[in-house]
């Protein structure tokens, strides 16, 4: 059945091994990793430009290494910023405060802890890696698909009256993932009453290439080097807060946020249009069902704290790509045990530790102000326990997959 020729006739199914939903850059990353392996892909994605996307992405060294297997790291890699150093600033006011922390790439023998990204870089990237990939076909549609079980595979019909057939399909579609409800794969969610504030502004002060989290209650704010004097900012706070800020005129917002800053970076300026997201926590029964496997936001959503989002994308995919390449049939039970066994108790470990992070910084509680400035007293006091904190951090317990290695 899935052994036909490419073909855009309408009474006649596309037959493919691969199908992706979702172009945002996981579904792109995703399509790339099965199509530069040689498999045939089908990548469904809405139609017109995206709209325009101000965040970054610190990338970690082994989502670095899965964009250069795939051939597009030289497309952004002039927008990114290698960071030498993460600093950790308790500034909650608390009773009982955590000691200043910082984590040096060179602790760990690594040239940076990771690379700030513009996300608009990484997508022209893979937008040029998918239009350059033979093996990759990309069709637009401008409705939600219809699905359906036939024939042992997973049919997929499109607004258009085009229908594609697919040995596995990966839900790359987003928080609200259509496909995954299709799949019959519950969440669970939990929703803080947080909003993150994002955008990136231009300081007098060199950032050294040091990445800066000050922990405050209402959440962290954090700035992240970009290229020359410039940084990008993730501001956590209370909804109502966040709200009173984006009514300030541009010098108001710069002034309050060299405030809260102290003055490392020195003067403020050329503040660009500022993006919100309300904080949540989601995560899935599963990470795959009958054909169909979830990556990226599809799969879980966290706070951002520690970088996971972007990278947990990726990481997904290329654990998909080693379960995958190493079977016959893409989509069969076994291929899609393995992935989820692998993801889900990764993404479990992450969640409940950016979430505690989360909670140790609200809580006015002595026990959580006690352990977490304990926690980080004893990471300064003992360099293999931080290089170990570190090593989880970026790469989680399991070994990496081959997509995320060099060689």
């Amino acid at each position: 059945m899935f052994g036909g020729e490419m073909t855009e006739t309408l009474n006649i199914p596309l037959q493919v091994p691969i199908a992706v939903v979702g172009g945002g850059l996981t579904g792109m990353a995703a399509a790339l990793a099965f199509g530069r392996a040689g498999m045939r892909v089908a990548l469904i994605v809405k139609p017109g430009a995206p709209p325009p996307d101000l965040r970054t992405a610190a990338l970690f060294p082994g989502s670095v290494q899965l964009l250069r297997n795939l051939n597009v790291w030289a497309g952004c890699e002039a927008e990114a910023t290698a960071l030498a150093a993460i600093r950790i600033v308790d500034d909650t006011g608390w009773l009982l405060r955590a000691p200043e922390t910082l984590f040096r790439a060179a602790d760990m023998g690594l040239s940076a802890l990771a690379w700030n990204t513009a996300n608009s870089a990484i997508g022209r990237a893979l937008e040029a890696g998918v239009a350059g990939c033979l093996d990759i076909l990309r069709i637009e549609t401008a409705a939600t698909p219809v699905y359906s079980y036939a024939d042992g595979g997973l049919y997929i019909r499109l607004a258009e009256g085009q229908e594609i057939a697919a040995c596995l399909v990966i839900a790359a579609d987003g928080r609200e993932s259509p496909l995954r409800t299709f799949a019959g794969i519950t969440v669970e969610r939990h929703e803080h009453d947080q909003t993150a504030l994002v955008t990136t502004f231009a300081h007098s002060r060199p950032h050294l290439n040091i990445s800066t989290e000050i922990h405050r209650q209402a959440g962290p704010l954090t700035t992240v080097p970009m290229p020359g004097n410039r940084s990008s900012l993730v501001w956590v706070e209370r909804p109502r807060e966040v709200a009173r800020l984006l009514a300030l005129d541009d010098a108001a917002f710069t002034g309050e946020l060299q405030q809260r800053l102290h003055g490392s970076l020195g003067q403020l300026s050329g503040l660009t249009p500022c993006m919100t997201f309300r904080l949540q926590d989601m995560t899935t029964q599963a990470f795959a069902r009958d054909r169909i496997a979830l990556v990226g936001e599809a799969a879980h959503v966290l706070p951002p704290i520690g970088a996971q989002g972007l990278n947990l994308g990726l990481r997904d995919v290329a654990d998909l790509a080693e379960a995958v390449l190493a079977a016959g049939d893409p989509g069969s039970a076994d291929v899609l045990v393995a992935y989820d066994r692998v993801r889900r108790r990764d993404a479990a470990i992450r969640s409940r530790t950016v979430s505690a992070l989360n909670t140790s910084l609200s809580s006015g509680a002595l026990s959580l102000q006690l352990a977490r400035g304990l926690g980080l007293h004893t990471l300064n006091a003992i360099p293999a326990l931080k290089r170990m904190v570190m090593q989880q951090g970026a790469t989680g317990s399991a070994p990496l997959p081959r997509l995320m290695r060099t060689g």
